[in-house]
Parts: structure tokens; C-alpha cells; sequence
């Protein structure tokens, strides 16, 4: 979950171009699709409509939502995306790479601050157990057909 001021949300909007519910020149299929395409996630779903129904709501939600690398990961992608659009001729230049700057900077600071994942639940091997040890344990359990037990050697 990312926790944003509210002048750091206002970067985002404006980089985003996430006025009157808008976001880049998505229509809710382009977004639907964007979305599905480049990061499996489904944008229009349940969990990211608590603020409305717009494309910019659900946006907005999205990022109060997710995790920080998520969020990171999707809003760069995004702004590629706007780089690769048609420029608008009355677009100035100077003004989209100060958008640009305060965006990065911005990402920056979400993942240097983003509490790291914890990797408590996550079983060890026994320290004098080699990788090579154990893929010849698990393909002995396979051959002696066992293989709930060579499961069981894996991490879950």
C-alpha cells in the first residue's frame, strides 16, 4: 500500500493526464486492455472502484491499493506509454520533462521508502544441504515414484 500526500498524488494526475476522470487517452476498453496486456491485472474489478467509476478513480485506487513496486512498475510503464503518444503541438516541451523530473523523483522515493517484504514465512534449506544434493534427492523420489515426497523437498 502506497501512502501518498496530497501533492504527491497531484504529481501522478498530472503526469497521467487524470482530469474530469480521464487518464492519458484511455477508453475503459484501452485501459482494460493496457492494463490485462502489459501486467495481468484487471483494473476495472471491485477492489479498485471504492472511489467511483471513473478511469481516474479507479486509477487512484488502484495506487492506494497495491503494493509500492507494483505501483512503481505500473505508473513508469504508463508514462512510456504517454511518451509514445502522438505529441500534441500545443504540448510544451519544457513543461512534460519537469512533469517527467517531479514523476521520477517521486517513484524514487516510493520504492526507497517502501517497507521491504518480509521473508519470515519462507522455509530454508538445512545450511549444508548443496542445491546439486537436492535435485538428486528429488529425481531418486521421483524415480522410486515418490513423488509427494520430492514435492515436499521444494519451497511452496
Amino acid at each position: 500500500m502506497v501512502q501518498l500526500k496530497h501533492w504527491e498524488k497531484r504529481i501522478i494526475d498530472d503526469a497521467l493526464q487524470m482530469g474530469l476522470g480521464y487518464v492519458l487517452d484511455f477508453s475503459d476498453r484501452t485501459m482494460a486492455e493496457f492494463f490485462e496486456d502489459e501486467f495481468s491485472i484487471q483494473i476495472f474489478q471491485e477492489s479498485y472502484a471504492f472511489n467511483g467509476s471513473s478511469k481516474a478513480k479507479h486509477m487512484r485506487a488502484f495506487i492506494e491499493v497495491e503494493d509500492a513496486a507494483t505501483v512503481v512498475r505500473v505508473v513508469r510503464r504508463m508514462w512510456e506509454y504517454r511518451e509514445g503518444m502522438r505529441q500534441s503541438p500545443y504540448e510544451d516541451a519544457s513543461a512534460t520533462a519537469e512533469t517527467r523530473r517531479k514523476l521520477f523523483d517521486l517513484l524514487v522515493r516510493i520504492e526507497t521508502t517502501a517497507p521491504i517484504a518480509s521473508t519470515e514465512g519462507i522455509d530454508r534449506f538445512q545450511p549444508n544441504e548443496t542445491l546439486d544434493e537436492l535435485v538428486g534427492a528429488i529425481q531418486r523420489d521421483i524415480q522410486a515414484d515418490k513423488p509427494a515426497v520430492a514435492l515436499g523437498r521444494g519451497p511452496i
